[in-house]
């Protein structure tokens, strides 16, 4: 009980009303294909944890055949009326130890588990707003990037720093 009070102090600030956004009527709404979700449930990992729905990734992952017509169904419908069902939305916290020894609430590292059904509807969202995504954008933002990740953003930072020092050491060595 202690633990969901100390969790649940976080989203008491959140004092935002959820407000259902309306497309504009010549906006085209994003629309995904039967492949797309085919190709996206026969890539969920069956060593991942199942989430809230119980729903295990091997019964997904297998039955991709016959489950993505009923997922396209779900996931068209909240695209174009802009509502993810509540059961996509609950979402399971788990506290994991960031020490062998706990002595307080803050040693725990609360890790979320979504449905699974709700990850693969994030993915294909995602996919599609990377595509969207402008060649302009700034060589410097990894996180949209495939293959990037903080690795290259900190070796951006740093490789830079480090030829200066070694420049400017050898320079002074002189």
């Amino acid at each position: 009980m202690r633990l969901n009070d100390f969790y649940a102090q976080f989203e008491a600030q959140n004092n935002v009303a959820e407000r259902k956004t309306i497309p504009p009527p010549n906006e085209q709404v994003l629309c995904l294909s039967t492949a797309d979700v085919k190709r996206t449930l026969c890539r969920v990992d069956p060593q991942k944890s199942a989430g809230p729905d119980s729903i295990p990734d091997r019964v997904l992952r297998e039955c991709a055949e016959q489950l993505a017509d009923v997922f396209i169904d779900i996931f068209n419908i909240s695209l174009s009326s802009t509502v993810v069902p509540m059961c996509l939305k609950t979402t399971t916290i788990v506290p994991v130890p960031k020490k062998s020894t706990v002595s307080c609430l803050n040693d725990y590292h609360p890790v979320a588990l979504t449905p699974i059904v709700m990850r693969c509807f994030e993915r294909l969202v995602m996919r599609h707003i990377k595509t969207q995504l402008p060649p302009s954008l700034d060589p410097l933002q990894f996180v949209y990037r495939p293959n990037c990740s903080t690795d290259n953003a900190i070796t951006t930072t740093i490789c830079p720093s480090h030829t200066w020092t070694i420049r400017t050491n050898a320079v002074h060595r002189l």
